[in-house]
């Protein structure tokens, strides 16, 4: 590769480095803010609020119109999920910069 060559190639490098790292930046911003609502998230599932929160829909009490994706079993585990398994690859991906 001749020195034109190279320094197109290693300016593409960094433009497509540049933007990696300002989209990581933007998204663990969002996630870290995000941290809370998981807090709260995983002490309210499986809580006695939760599991009376999910007779009443069970029992059709709550109002039709109601968003209850909370009460739904898969929803708050695979965000749960999804998390610890993000938090791993964030581990992973830190140990090898």
């Amino acid at each position: 590769m001749n020195q034109i060559e190279r320094i197109k190639h290693m300016e593409r490098q960094l433009d497509r480095a540049s933007l990696a790292v300002m989209q990581l930046s933007n998204a663990l911003e969002q996630y870290a803010e995000a941290q809370e609502a998981l807090a709260q998230l995983s002490s309210y599932y499986g809580s006695k609020e939760w599991k009376d929160d999910y007779a009443a829909d069970e029992a059709g009490l709550l109002p039709q119109d109601l968003k209850r994706g909370i009460l739904s079993e898969d929803a708050v585990w695979n965000v749960l999920t999804d998390n610890r398994e993000l938090l791993e690859q964030l581990k992973a991906v830190s140990a090898k910069a």
